[in-house]
């Protein structure tokens, strides 16, 4: 509750303030009066607003078993002896007084609120009614000047058989009935009832009556336009002091404001400003208000030795995915050359060697703007993995499928009569139903073969054609194990280059300079500069296309590369905020190569003018989707004079390119 006090008392005051610096001196009450209704509308809304922002926190943690000692100081003495001692427990009155007396001062305000009201609809009814345009003349005995409630204006009974009202006036009055000034007067006084603790709805109410008298005096002078004459006409009636509560009153704070008002004028431009002006005050409200910092903990946790005999839900699919399977280990390093039947393995063994478990396939639905495309253009297609032309695709609908998969088509490869970089595979319901959707349950084969040597030994390809592993394992001194996916047909190393962006996402943008450009440059000199034999690249993008993200990884993990480099630039509304940035996930099983990449790679960057800026951690969906090392650089800040002429020009591309180039050249 005080927390909902708090966030809408200042979100009023902040309105309030704007309105009474910003918007109450122009000519634009219109829109001033419903400011002031919705603003304080908004003022209720915004403490119950919240929008999270996730922001993730590695922390590193260990975990051990949990040894409980009891001792008897840790049990309460009343225990010990078998009996329950009575607890004391002191009642705190005074929130039962204070809402007693909150409730007691709002119901007697409720009920004063209520009388009024029914004295204004009593004095209508018991007094003559005279027909009067879109409102009704209630004629009164007392001394009074009009005023309006409702439909209702009252006026002195004898004034009006002497004719003694001014046209003016009757005008006046009739703006606040056409208009509904009373509903506005109405809903502040009913939130006075409820926070009537709170001063800032008097000011509002304040605000809101001599805002409707400025929209009344406006309309006065757009009909009889005789400014000078209404304005002495307001002075000599604004002698009366009489107010009357609920009412729109003719002499309501008869001001200078309102008589300077009469004579201004205000440029559509600086209202259409003004009126702008609105939004950053609201955005500021809803960000210190509503947004809310969520720090999300990734534990990377170190176990024990006590809990490794513990079978984790892991352990029991890797169980069930190997039952029946011959394992062949080749340990280099312990001199370890033995077959056996997979239950015949330790937990640790199993851990250590067959860390590998496939995830569950599931549907995969061709979106319908792809499925077009396939039928009309001349991409490579396959139907469950066999070749067909283009017409024979036009037999099916898209919903025959439940799968489909995308790879890279190298550039030697590709024919006139399918340039094109991809080659699409589409897999019937039928024939993903059998071979597909629980390839995940068991390994096909009857043996696996398992390699854990040193990373020079896997190099070496007559080992590698020798073990025909499918799984390599090889290990440096003083570093953990890493598993290395190996295909028998690959003897280079491959890297994939992915230029961030492109088509219609133009990524961070000044000026005539925008991200895709930028990377899509950097990535064609790479190109260009590549001459080693024993690493072969791959690019995402060598055009100006737009390639989806999930369509990248997919590329991506078709080729099963030993690195992948996303290439992007910075922005950052700092434009001090200058160097270049490397990015990995923590949420990898390649997380220290991931860091030895980007720490060399660093190490490179470093050479040029751009500063780093150090290694950081990001859940980005290329570095958590995709099944191998990878990392995201950020190469400068586009948002920063010194890196944005840096990066754009033609010796920092191709400098920046060198450097890359370099590091591939040592990647291992």
């Amino acid at each position: 509750m005080i927390d909902f006090l708090l966030k809408s008392t200042i979100s009023l005051i902040v309105f309030l303030g704007f309105y009474h610096l910003v918007l109450e001196r122009e000519k634009m009450h219109q829109f001033n009066r419903f400011y002031l209704l919705f603003t304080i509308i908004i003022s209720f809304v915004i403490p119950f607003l919240t929008f999270e922002i996730i922001k993730i926190v590695p922390v590193v943690q260990n975990f051990e078993p949990l040894n409980t000692v009891i001792t008897s100081s840790a049990i309460p003495e009343n225990e010990i002896q078998g009996t329950s001692l009575p607890i004391e427990e002191k009642i705190n009155f005074m929130p039962y007084v204070l809402w007693s007396l909150y409730g007691i001062i709002s119901f007697l305000l409720l009920i004063r609120f209520s009388k009024n009201i029914w004295k204004l609809i009593a004095k209508s009814k018991s007094n003559p009614n005279v027909k009067y345009k879109n409102a009704n003349l209630v004629l009164v005995e007392e001394k009074t000047l009009p005023h309006t409630f409702l439909n209702s204006i009252f006026i002195n009974f004898e004034d009006y058989n002497n004719r003694n009202i001014e046209d003016e006036l009757y005008t006046h009055e009739l703006v606040h009935v056409t208009q509904k000034h009373t509903l506005d007067i109405l809903f502040i006084e009913f939130l006075k009832v409820i926070f009537w603790f709170n001063p800032i709805f008097i000011f509002y109410k304040k605000a809101i009556q001599l805002n409707h008298e400025f929209l009344a005096d406006e309309e006065i002078v757009k009909t009889y336009n005789n400014v000078p004459f209404y304005q002495n006409l307001l002075l000599q009636k604004g002698s009366n002091n009489q107010t009357i509560y609920l009412a729109s009153n003719l002499n309501y704070l008869v001001t200078k404001k309102r008589l300077i008002m009469m004579t201004k004028n205000t440029s559509q431009k600086i209202a259409l400003l003004k009126k702008v002006a609105v939004v950053p005050i609201l955005s500021v409200l809803v960000y210190f208000f509503c947004i809310e910092v969520v720090a999300q903990e990734k534990i990377i946790g170190t176990y024990s030795k006590n809990n490794n005999s513990e079978v984790t839900d892991k352990d029991k699919i890797r169980d069930s995915y190997y039952s029946g399977v011959y394992v062949n280990i080749i340990d280099e390093r312990t001199n370890r050359k033995d077959v056996t039947l997979y239950e015949n393995l330790s937990l640790e063994d199993k851990r250590k060697y067959l860390n590998l478990i496939p995830e569950i396939q599931i549907e995969k639905e061709i979106p319908a703007l792809l499925f077009e495309n396939l039928k009309s253009k001349n991409f490579k297609i396959g139907i469950n993995n066999k070749l067909i032309k283009k017409e024979e695709l036009k037999k099916y609908q898209r919903t025959d499928f439940s799968y489909y998969s995308c790879h890279m088509i190298n550039k030697s490869e590709r024919t006139k009569e399918f340039p094109q970089g991809y080659q699409y595979t589409l897999y019937t319901k039928e024939y993903f139903d059998k071979n597909m959707k629980n390839s995940q349950v068991h390994f096909k084969g009857d043996t696996i073969i398992i390699g854990n040597v040193s990373y020079q030994t896997a190099m070496k390809n007559k080992i590698v054609k020798t073990l025909k592993a499918d799984t390599l394992v090889w290990y440096s001194e003083g570093k953990e194990g890493y598993n290395l996916y190996m295909n028998e047909k690959k003897e280079k190393k491959v890297i994939v280059i992915d230029a961030g962006h492109g088509g219609h996402d133009f990524g961070a943008t000044i000026d005539d300079l925008n991200e895709k450009n930028l990377t899509s440059e950097i990535a064609k000199k790479i190109k260009e500069m590549h001459s080693d034999s024993n690493v072969e690249i791959h690019f995402t993008r060598t055009d100006d296309e737009f390639i989806a993200l999930n369509e990248r990884t997919t590329l991506i993990n078709n080729i099963k590369p030993d690195l992948v480099i996303s290439l992007h630039i910075n922005n950052n509304k700092n434009t001090n905020s200058s160097g270049f940035e490397v990015y990995i996930s923590d949420k990898t099983d390649f997380l220290d190569k991931n860091k030895e990449f980007a720490e060399k790679l660093s190490s490179k960057l470093s050479k040029t003018q751009l500063k780093n800026r150090g290694l950081k951690t990001a859940p980005f969906w290329i570095l958590k989707n995709s099944i191998c090392p990878s990392m995201v650089v950020e190469l400068g800040f586009i948002s920063n004079e010194n890196d944005r002429n840096f990066i754009a020009s033609e010796k920092g591309q191709t400098e920046i390119a060198k450097h890359i180039v370099a590091f591939i050249s040592e990647v291992k």
